[in-house]
């Protein structure tokens, strides 16, 4: 059903920070971007396209971006109007602009498609989705994408979360990287004993993002968030596949692995606290790697850092959020053709290539993605991506998943003792179902 028109307080932009970067190529691959032939010639002379961006610049991407609205230029003839939206203001910007004014073209997170469909605000691109470059990118990458069998968005960069490791700490204390739980959980022990008892050997994520980690652990385990059945999603919460990483996840503060203190914190508080030598370890990926370097002065580098996999507790790899970015036309747009053919640019293999794999993503496209399984730095990412998994399609997902925090209150009742695992997850089964079913 569709949902009523929503406010600026129900939507998360948590889901929405998924570490972006711009690109540049062409449709049809060349050895360099301005060696394409134009798409539309000098049709669209003298005309604008707005075009946002989520998160804050940086000089990369600023060159990047520069790079892409040169080019698009000389293919159309028409001007960019850039605009970056710092994630603070992301919620606000795309509730307001569902009712009012908004972009012609917009970069969004893959789970964000599906509400912000439901707002229409999003329009169908579905016959420039999958032609050219495009008819490679995976079927299963447009699972949020797809709505009744229109495609309301093209995947731009693919996010998959690793394990952000202190590799001087490690070498310091002999520590192998952990192949296996035990042996992880055993580092982190090891770590809190000799760096103080304020450390985090495992930092446990209970804040806006905390279902990227609860996931990798329920999933592992064989478990599931909910199901659709017929018409109306059924929660699993209680399956013992998903209790069982519910116990995994709530045992990294029972354990002494992470902070009771600790309870709330969000990604961006763990990198925070990770920068200043409070965290051996946590689950992340790649783009935490800048705003560390940041946030420790310098000290911090990548020389001193690392990722791996993180271990299922059953073995092997446990599987990571399916995240990542695509890049939309937006609903109220007076420019859809035009915005068309800036969206053909932007994920066409060369340019979408570059946009991930220089930002601290991973590649849409199969090759790309394949070659990266030996990289030292992406390598650990690609290992997880090749299990990734979604959460619920379902336009509420974000209320039950920020704006209600129902696992994050599930957990939080449980390590301080409220409740015990099965009456969390039974209540926490029952308010999903409410949510999803709205």
């Amino acid at each position: 059903m569709r949902i009523a028109k929503i406010t600026a307080t129900t939507v998360t932009t948590a889901a929405l920070a998924l570490g972006l970067a711009a690109c540049g190529s062409s449709e049809a691959p060349s050895s360099s971007p301005s060696a394409a032939a134009p798409a539309s010639g000098p049709k669209y002379a003298g005309k604008t396209l707005s075009v946002w961006r989520l998160g804050d610049s940086n000089p990369a991407a600023a060159k990047y971006m520069e790079e892409l609205n040169a080019e698009f230029k000389t293919q159309t003839g028409a001007e960019v109007k850039l605009e970056w939206i710092p994630w603070q203001q992301v919620a606000d910007k795309f509730a307001a602009a569902a009712t009012g004014t908004g972009p012609d073209v917009t970069e969004i997170g893959n789970d964000q498609v599906p509400m912000w469909q439901s707002q229409d605000a999003l329009t169908p691109i579905t016959d420039v989705a999958r032609e050219g470059d495009r008819a490679q990118i995976p079927e299963n990458l447009y699972g949020y994408e797809t709505v009744d069998g229109e495609i309301y968005a093209v995947p731009w960069g693919a996010g998959a979360r690793a394990v952000l490791y202190r590799k001087d700490w490690f070498k310091e204390l002999k520590i192998e990287v952990p192949k296996s739980w035990d042996e992880l959980v055993a580092a982190g022990k090891k770590l809190q004993k000799e760096k103080g008892e304020g450390v985090d050997g495992f930092a446990f994520n209970g804040g806006s993002d905390a279902n990227h980690l609860l996931a990798a652990f329920a999933w592992s385990e064989g478990g599931e968030y909910a199901a659709k059945e017929g018409d109306k999603w059924v929660g699993k919460l209680t399956d013992p596949g998903f209790a069982k990483g519910f116990e995994t996840y709530t045992g990294l503060v029972s354990g002494g692995l992470s902070s009771k203190a600790n309870l709330t914190l969000n990604t961006l508080d763990i990198r925070k606290r990770f920068a200043n030598n409070k965290v051996a370890m946590y689950l992340t990926a790649a783009w935490d790697l800048s705003g560390i370097e940041e946030d420790s002065k310098g000290k911090l580098k990548g020389d001193k850092l690392g990722f791996f996999p993180l271990p299922a507790k059953t073995g092997g790899v446990a599987p990571s959020f399916f995240g990542g970015n695509d890049i939309a036309l937006w609903g109220g747009t007076k420019e859809a053709d035009l915005g068309k053919e800036y969206i053909k640019l932007a994920t066409s293999k060369t340019w979408a290539d570059r946009y991930a794999t220089e930002g601290g993503l991973l590649p849409v496209y199969p090759d790309t993605l394949a070659a990266l399984n030996e990289d030292p730095a992406q390598g650990p990412f690609a290992q997880a991506f090749a299990k990734a998994r979604a959460f619920p399609a379902d336009a509420n997902w974000s209320e039950a998943d920020a704006t209600k925090a129902v696992l994050q209150n599930a957990a939080r009742a449980v390590i301080e003792g409220k409740k015990d695992t099965t009456t969390a997850l039974a209540d926490a089964n029952k308010e999903l179902e409410e949510i999803l079913n709205q």
